[in-house]
């Protein structure tokens, strides 16, 4: 993980001009470069970002996601990944990880709002982090 990390170092400042040479110079193979990469990240990285993966049961109508997202946006939170099920008995499950390090209001309000929602049945707080 290490070598890993001093990979990235090396690219990002410019310390090395290709992969091959940066994962030769702290002897590192570049498929184990290539592996670990995007799983790698310094620490004070992972603490600065804040973290909630969200699930809901939406009504499959026209544009509920994209009111959905609106309401994300509006909240201040950057959308990291979106996860939504083939609708089956006029429903969807949606699963949403935020970063929500720059979100403007407190996270049980912004639960509250979707959960007033017509169209969400269920909205849920599967996980946070840092």
């Amino acid at each position: 993980m290490k070598k890993t990390l001093d990979v990235k170092k090396m690219m990002e400042r410019g310390k090395a001009g290709s992969v091959a040479e940066a994962v030769q110079r702290v002897d590192l193979s570049r498929s184990a470069f290539y592996k670990y990469r995007d799983a790698v990240f310094p620490f004070h990285t992972v603490v600065k970002e804040k973290i909630i993966t969200l699930f809901f049961q939406l009504e499959d109508r026209s544009g509920t996601l994209s009111e959905l997202l609106g309401l994300v946006a509006n909240a201040g939170c950057n959308i990291l990944t979106i996860h939504q099920t083939i609708p089956l008995q006029g429903r969807a499950n949606v699963t949403l990880s935020l970063n929500i390090n720059g979100m403007n209001e407190d996270i049980n309000h912004l639960i509250s709002r979707f959960k007033k929602m017509e169209f969400v049945d269920k909205v849920e707080i599967l996980g946070s982090g840092a």
